[in-house]
């Protein structure tokens, strides 16, 4: 369920504020409940479908996931590739500056 502004209200719970709140280390980002431009996956996803699942056809049930784990580790290896991901969705990087 989404309030008006499109935010998953689960996210915006008295418990979960207060994890937040009690948790110097993690940084809440408040999305939208569905922003695939916002989403890191998204970019790599794509980098799969265009690199080893392009026109390809699975031989049988172990080729999809041997063939998933070669393109993922070869993502892996190139950070350029998973910077190129992050930096795609335009949001910042570094944890905010706390007032």
């Amino acid at each position: 369920m989404t309030n008006h502004r499109g935010i998953l209200n689960t996210h915006l719970t008295a418990g979960m504020k207060r994890y937040a709140a009690e948790h110097d280390w993690l940084t809440v980002f408040q999305l939208p409940s569905y922003a695939p431009d916002l989403n890191p996956v998204e970019g790599l996803w794509s980098l799969l479908r265009r690199g080893p699942m392009a026109n390809k056809a699975f031989t049988d049930a172990d080729h999809l996931p041997r063939t998933l784990r070669r393109g993922l580790r070869h993502i892996q290896l190139q950070t350029a590739l998973i910077e190129g991901c992050l930096a795609g969705t335009g949001l910042p990087l570094d944890p905010p500056t706390p007032p």
